[in-house]
């Protein structure tokens, strides 16, 4: 529980860290809010096709602000002090503070989870709030059911970002390329129009858990299924990494 609280603390005092709680807070409300108007003749028509992603599209763009938090966590730990300072790097400061680097990696790994689980229900709120605003009536109906796939969609996407950054040791890598899937250009969107493998992607499975797509053919709880054995498989492999890994390497 110290190491928990610890990691907690350390994460939470990281100036980043508020890029990613602003992005996640805002970021789902505002691409919402220009869904919501974009479509709204539409929607009061009774002609809009995608009355159902109204909002949640919102929910699934604003998952950036847990990616760079689950980035955060661990790149964190690599960045070399100044020379003032000793030169050195916070993660065997770390690691002289908690021996046991499992134990280590699930305090860190906690920490993610739980600050994405807060983000993800302040930016329901916003994004509800934002949607009915607009469309009044006419919004969408929020199911509890997809809300809660949308919060394990954003649990999930932040422990991937942490178990790609454990492996990399560096947090270019895994921010260009999660962030530029889940804004820029999606590639397993891109790949599902070649080969239907690319529906058991991780991102692509699931958005299976909150939003009603035309070409979906996993339900929402298949859906969770394959993106929560993607983490669970990730993390193994990290860890199992972590362990072996010299810090110094």
């Amino acid at each position: 529980m110290r190491a928990f609280q610890a990691e907690l603390s350390k994460l939470l005092s990281l100036p980043g860290i508020w890029l990613a709680v602003l992005i996640g807070a805002v970021a789902p409300a505002f691409i919402a809010a220009l869904d919501s108007t974009a479509q709204k003749e539409d929607i009061i028509a009774g002609i809009s096709t995608r009355l159902s992603e109204v909002g949640y599209i919102g929910l699934a763009v604003g998952v950036q602000g847990v990616i760079i938090l689950g980035v955060l966590a661990v790149s964190s730990e690599y960045v070399t002090e100044s020379s003032e300072s000793g030169g050195g790097q916070q993660i065997t400061t770390s690691l002289t503070a908690v021996s046991s680097r499992l134990q280590l990696l699930l305090a860190k790994a906690g920490a993610v989870t739980v600050i994405s689980l807060l983000l993800c229900m302040v930016a329901i709120l916003t994004t509800v709030s934002t949607t009915q605003l607009i469309l009044g009536e006419y919004a969408p109906a929020f199911a509890w059911s997809k809300l809660t796939g949308a919060v394990c969609y954003w649990i999930f996407t932040a422990l991937l970002a942490f178990g790609i950054t454990v492996l990399t040791k560096n947090g270019v890598i895994p921010l260009t390329v999660l962030i530029m899937n889940s804004s820029v250009v999606s590639f397993s969107f891109l790949l599902s129009k070649v080969t239907t493998l690319a529906f058991y992607l991780p991102d692509r499975a699931g958005t299976d858990m909150f939003m009603i797509m035309s070409d979906r053919i996993h339900t929402p709880f298949t859906g969770g299924l394959i993106m929560f054995s993607w983490v669970a498989v990730l993390l193994i492999i990290a860890a199992m990494v972590f362990h072996r890994r010299d810090v110094a390497a």
